[in-house]
């Protein structure tokens, strides 16, 4: 069975940077499962894997466009070190805005810091070594809750 939208496919992947830096693998554990099509994996890796099967192997690189994104330059803002209450702010930090936004802190300095709110992969070539494990079609449930269910998947 080919890769189509609204197929599960199940996947090993590596992921690296265009250094070979490793940023993510899914070695020792359960194949990633998710439903082709839906937006679940960065956009570039999802369209190479269309029309592939189970017990394919490739490598795929993903622009930034078409991973994490490109860096947005208004999602780095200086913001006054004492907007954060007293709390101690430190180089490294993260938090989350009622948005669901994740803020990296980049540095604090002269009474300010400086906040990244782009994803940490953003601007970020990503290189893929993929083996796909499994291709099935997702059940009339999975489509309605827009997830996989059992094994690599969602649980309730």
């Amino acid at each position: 069975m080919l890769i189509k939208k609204n197929s599960v496919v199940s996947f090993h992947y590596t992921l690296n940077d265009a250094d070979g830096k490793l940023l993510d693998t899914s070695a020792g554990k359960e194949a990633f499962a998710y439903i082709h099509g839906g937006g679940m994996i960065v956009p570039g890796l999802e369209e190479k894997m269309e029309g592939a099967k189970a017990g394919d192997s490739m490598q795929v690189e993903a622009e930034a466009a078409k991973g994490y994104g490109e860096i947005d330059p208004s999602l780095l803002q200086r913001v006054p070190a004492d907007k954060f209450g007293g709390q101690t702010v430190e180089e490294g930090m993260q938090f989350q805005t009622p948005d669901h936004r994740v803020w990296s802190v980049l540095e604090v300095k002269d009474g300010d810091v400086v906040l990244n709110g782009n994803h940490p992969l953003a601007g970020v070539t990503l290189h893929f070594s993929v083996e796909i494990t499994d291709v099935r079609d997702a059940t009339p449930d999975e489509l309605s809750h827009g997830h996989v269910h059992g094994a690599g998947g969602h649980h309730h």
